[in-house]
């Protein structure tokens, strides 16, 4: 199991000697403005249903949200979290060689060793601000049978556009392909980008509620793919996988469509003022570069012998916890990874940061 993410706020305030809602998490990329208030409202009236065992196979909450996403709620699986799925995707592929687009989130490399499957990586380039490049896919993953892809991606928040994975997609038929639109939702006309109705047999896409509700404690995601493959999936999958709170909550985020349009919409605009803001605040710092994201959060890369340890330890200091990414395959310590939250703790964020390479 990786210890390496971010959002690891009670070792750190144990660390610290404080308690973990002193610190201002940035580590974590979950929506600052979230979760929505109707949806606490709705989950502390309904707290009753812990009572009694959730449905087993959470079929009302997968009906929702396949008329939500207007997809046959046949192809729809949910889970406890996407992590689930994630660690079961090697065993139930029976997969042999696996791809990861990086640098990326750890859990797919985890995923693969812990069931012994041999992977290897390609790799954006810094020199093209880690923007994906599909070339070397296409030439080599004939000989791979299940790719990887964080889409947008996580850290660097780039995108590979729809219409370039439907084709990488549908000429290599004989390979799975794991498309994780966990970030999805933060992208401005993100809904147009999404592959949940490709209609491709070798396609699997990841739904997850956490980050742009802010309910990772829920443990609740989704799993889109063809009858054969859920087939396949079925007989992996636990009873109860999904509790009842989160069964309850997704029932509520996909009903209520007006409420939930207008909250990520408001997100969208949110962080798009916030990444313009922070990235015009650094974009003339010596040591420091900012890479441009669709997403919630921003990769920053060091320069001039600055270490992401030292970043981080200062920033600590004043209780500001960001994501230090020396272990993504294919960055390093020169990296740092940045979610925005509110307005004065990003304000506080940037004066910190300022204060360091001003120093």
């Amino acid at each position: 199991m990786i210890k390496g993410h971010g959002g690891n706020i009670f070792e750190v305030a144990q660390r610290l000697g404080c308690a973990p809602a002193d610190i201002y998490d940035m580590s974590s990329n979950v929506n600052p403005l979230g979760p929505p208030t109707g949806l606490v409202t709705f989950l502390l009236e309904n707290i009753h249903t812990i009572n009694a065992l959730p449905e087993v196979d959470a079929g009302k909450a997968v009906h929702a949200f396949a008329d939500r996403y207007n997809v046959d709620p046949d192809l729809v699986l949910a889970g406890n979290g996407t992590t689930q799925f994630i660690y079961s995707i090697p065993q139930v592929l029976q997969t042999k060689r696996a791809l990861i687009l990086g640098p990326t989130y750890a859990d797919y490399a985890d995923a693969c060793n812990m069931h012994n499957v041999s992977h290897s990586f390609v790799l954006a380039e810094e020199s093209h601000a880690f923007q994906p490049d599909l070339d070397p896919v296409r030439k080599h993953v004939q000989a791979f049978d299940t790719v990887f892809i964080c889409n947008p991606n996580n850290p660097t928040g780039a995108i590979i556009p729809v219409a370039e994975l439907d084709l990488l997609c549908s000429v290599n038929p004989n390979t799975y392909f794991v498309i994780d639109e966990s970030y999805l939702p933060f992208v401005h006309d993100g809904e147009k980008e999404s592959m949940l109705n490709s209609g491709l047999a070798n396609v699997i896409v990841l739904n997850s509620m956490s980050k742009i509700f802010r309910i990772p404690g829920l443990r609740i995601g989704f799993l889109r793919a063809s009858e054969n493959t859920i087939e396949k999936f079925t007989r992996y999958t636990l009873p109860w996988s999904a509790n009842s709170l989160a069964q309850n909550a997704v029932i509520y985020l996909m009903e209520n469509k007006a409420e939930v349009e207008t909250f990520i919409e408001e997100t969208r605009t949110f962080i798009e003022t916030e990444k313009k803001h922070f990235t015009q605040t650094f974009k003339d710092i010596p040591g420091i570069r900012i890479y441009p994201s669709t997403t919630s959060f921003l990769l920053a890369g060091l320069f001039e012998n600055y270490l992401a340890e030292d970043v981080c330890a200062y920033l600590l200091q004043s209780r500001i916890l960001i994501r230090n990414c020396a272990n993504f395959k294919g960055l390093s310590d020169r990296f740092i990874r940045i979610a925005f939250k509110t307005r004065e703790i990003n304000a506080f964020l940037e004066e910190r940061l300022l204060t360091f390479f001003n120093r």
